[in-house]
């Protein structure tokens, strides 16, 4: 069982460690510590480990948006990832659109929110050279 709760400051060390990029890179580190203390991050846990997280953030034209989403390595394509965009969804119930990103080569989250109905709204090129970022909305 997948439980999904807010992030605390006792799990910044975990996010960090199951997200390959912020091990690097201090920004994403900031962001995470950022998410937490508003919250806007909440986690993934099964048995009593931390397996991925979501930043859900009003950073996309003050509309609920999720910003990131990770998952450990190995608990990939088990259903973590979608729990977490269903937490996403609930939380955001009463609000009419839903908003996400993702590179266009990134075919993973680009399956998972189309499982989650999420329909690609738009192109953003020049992010990442030669990788365009693709927008997703799910309308209710």
């Amino acid at each position: 069982m997948i439980a999904i709760r807010p992030a605390g400051r006792g799990d910044i060390p975990a996010l960090i460690a199951i997200d390959p990029l912020s091990l690097t890179d201090v920004d994403r580190r900031q962001s995470i510590a950022r998410w937490a203390a508003a919250g806007q991050c909440f986690v993934a846990v099964r048995a009593e480990k931390l397996v991925g997280y979501v930043a859900l953030t009003r950073a996309f034209f003050h509309q609920p948006f999720v910003e990131l989403l990770i998952v450990a390595h190995d608990d990939r394509r088990s259903g973590v990832g979608l729990a977490l965009l269903n937490h996403c969804m609930s939380e955001t119930a009463t609000e009419a659109k839903l908003w996400s990103s993702t590179n266009a080569s990134n075919a993973a989250m680009r399956a998972l929110l189309a499982k989650a109905g999420f329909v690609q709204s738009g192109v953003v090129e020049n992010l990442d050279d030669g990788d365009p970022e693709l927008i997703f909305l799910l309308k209710r």
